[in-house]
């Protein structure tokens, strides 16, 4: 570095900076922005698979919960069966306390040890409505229920011979579920329910039948996919809670079933909303035994098969039914 001068003619330092590189720094920050952008991302996604979460819950809890309502029966602490439960549901399965409900389901018992509460209430025996005057008088109080709910036009009633006849049915103004699922409306959820009530005070036995109009699910066709059949089957098993939320004993149901769209009321337009429809069958004593002996052992001094034939309805009765309910003569 000598004979290096400067402007005043004195001998100078001249420094070298070198700048020192390592292997990794040819890569600069990069890989930091990176990784934030990635914790961001994955940040995003579980808020959004929270977001789903909680709305499916919130659709559980409106299809297994009322207004002051509980997914269990009232007051005993028993969960009900809602369509098998699957694994993984997010339905909660801990029993909470039942809220007031119908008379008839408030009427659990509280006991001691070995004696019972003081305020509890006797609760009354039941007893069957077989003769068609008791049927008449359950049909009457059915139409009053629907009118008071505003439901007058979606709720028809026929006296056969093995019982009551109730057809639940959308109309062109008010369905009954929401559109391709077995979610009741509001309205017709309380209406279930009282007629759960009701239906809870007498012994009858009754079947609970879905219906579907023709309308397919798009998927339609495999056999691991939605179709009429689940849906006719599913509203069935909806109808059947919240009529056992409503103070309907478990017992009363003899069969739920679904019939997808093959029986429809008004044949001539598959389409009709009267075809989507819940239909109840209050049995009378003699026809729910049938029932009973047609998939199971026959009752002691029954007739067996031979006396169900005997009280298959008529074609009047059933031209009755569709007169009634749709209009056709």
């Amino acid at each position: 570095m000598a004979g290096l001068k400067n402007k005043d003619g004195q001998d100078g330092a001249v420094i070298k900076r070198v700048a020192r590189r390592h292997a990794e720094d040819a890569h600069g920050g990069a890989w930091k922005v990176a990784f934030a952008d990635f914790v961001l991302a994955l940040m995003c996604l579980f808020l959004v698979l929270w977001v789903l979460a909680a709305r499916d819950q919130e659709n559980l809890q409106q299809l297994l919960t009322t207004s002051g309502g509980s997914p269990l029966l009232q007051g005993n602490g028993r969960q009900i069966d809602h369509m098998g439960n699957p694994p993984g549901t997010l339905i909660p399965r801990d029993p909470i306390p039942g809220h007031n409900g119908s008379q008839a389901a408030s009427k659990s018992m509280v006991r001691d040890s070995d004696k019972q509460a003081v305020n509890d209430e006797p609760e009354r025996e039941r007893r069957s409505y077989d003769s068609e005057a008791d049927l008449r008088k359950l049909a009457a109080e059915l139409s009053e229920m629907s009118r008071k709910a505003g439901l007058e036009s979606n709720l028809q009633t026929v006296i056969t011979p093995y019982g009551l006849r109730v057809t639940l049915h959308d109309t062109d103004k008010q369905g009954m579920f929401e559109r391709g699922s077995a979610i009741v409306e509001p309205r017709f959820r309380s209406l279930l329910q009282q007629i759960g009530a009701m239906l809870g005070e007498i012994d009858n036995r009754l079947l609970l039948v879905g219906h579907t109009d023709a309308a397919r699910y798009h998927s339609a066709g495999g056999f691991n996919t939605l179709s009429n059949w689940s849906l006719s089957s599913n509203r069935a098993m909806a109808a059947r809670m919240h009529m056992l939320q409503g103070g309907l004993a478990g017992e009363s149901v003899l069969q739920v079933v679904g019939m997808a769209d093959r029986a429809p009321l008004d044949s001539a337009h598959p389409l009709a909303a009267v075809n989507r429809r819940i239909e109840l069958l209050i049995l009378t004593s003699g026809q729910a035994q049938a029932v009973v002996s047609m998939f199971g052992a026959a009752a002691k001094g029954s007739a067996g098969i031979p006396g169900v034939a005997s009280a298959l309805p008529s074609a009047s009765d059933l031209s009755n039914l569709k007169r009634d309910t749709i209009g056709i003569r």
